[in-house]
């Protein structure tokens, strides 16, 4: 089993409240989390309006597996997200 961390960093520009914020990023742990062999959290910057950090695991039989799986998450989120990905950090379990 191969085990993979990413961490993605959103800017949400224009973001006035902590409601709008929750309202903008409340997808994220809706869609993903309920995915098998993924676990998503918010992980830092819970009060910040226009910061937001999610921390996602994810599981796969093989590294190639995992790679895939790793890529299709980014594409999705730059989709759905209401914000803009900043940054993304990926580290091996």
């Amino acid at each position: 089993m191969k085990i993979r961390l990413l961490v993605v960093e959103l800017r949400l520009p224009g973001c006035r409240s902590l409601k709008e914020k929750r309202h903008r990023t409340r997808g994220i742990r809706d869609r993903f989390g309920k995915q098998p062999n993924l676990a998503v959290v918010e992980c830092d910057c819970q009060n910040e309006l226009q910061r937001a950090r999610y921390a996602f695991v994810l599981l796969a039989s093989d590294g190639k597996s995992l790679d895939r799986a790793a890529s299709d998450l980014e594409n999705r989120l730059e989709l759905s997200v209401d914000g803009v990905i900043v940054g993304v950090e990926s580290t091996h379990l």
